[in-house]
């Protein structure tokens, strides 16, 4: 599986209406509707969307025949095997109907477009565990987990005895993170993994 690196656009004309498409990485449905809101324009006839984060998504045909844009969209999504992605596909009518064969090639077209085009990057499981150490070993700690690509620190925080660290690990390094940590402190820090 893989997500997007970055937000990308793209645009199409299809008999005299404009398609413009914009794609991008969200981490779940809060971040999706966020990009959704920040990527439609109010002046066009139509913001059709899709959105995919592991097993939740969601389309919107926004006033075109219901399944002749949002499911295109997510289809275009699925069908380059992608996860934690957002696209918009706006439409400015140019006159010219195109019918429910034309506009599901039209919108899935210019959402599979930009898809394409757009840089990505693999996913990786990771998961989030808790590290609780000593102001002895803390600094210890901190500078071990800084360099590893493996681990990336989201949030710390300080008690009277110490610090917690929250930190995501590449699923396949958990066990030798786990031990490093074990290792380094001899025991000291304890480290509390989902059950």
């Amino acid at each position: 599986m893989f997500t997007l690196q970055d937000v990308r656009t793209c645009q199409q004309e299809v008999r005299k209406s404009r398609f413009l498409a914009a794609a991008g990485p969200v981490s779940g449905e809060a971040a999706a509707k966020a990009f959704i809101a920040q990527h439609s324009d109010p002046r066009a006839n139509h913001n059709c969307w899709a959105w995919r984060v592991g097993q939740q998504y969601r389309f919107n045909d926004d006033g075109e025949p219901g399944g002749t844009a949002g499911r295109p969209i997510l289809q275009a999504i699925d069908g380059q095997s992608l996860d934690g992605v957002a696209v918009v596909v706006t439409r400015w009518f140019g006159g010219i109907l195109l019918g429910s064969g034309g506009l599901i090639r039209a919108y899935g077209g210019t959402a599979a477009s930009c898809l394409r085009a757009a840089p990505k990057v693999p996913l990786i499981a990771t998961v989030e565990a808790t590290i609780t150490a000593g102001f002895a070993d803390l600094a210890l700690v901190q500078a071990r987990l800084a360099a590893l690509p493996a681990v990336q620190v989201l949030s710390q925080d300080y008690m009277a005895t110490g610090g917690r660290l929250v930190v995501t690990i590449h699923d396949a390094e958990v066990d030798a993170v786990c031990r490093m940590m074990t290792d380094l402190t001899s025991g000291r820090a304890v480290i509390s993994l989902p059950a």
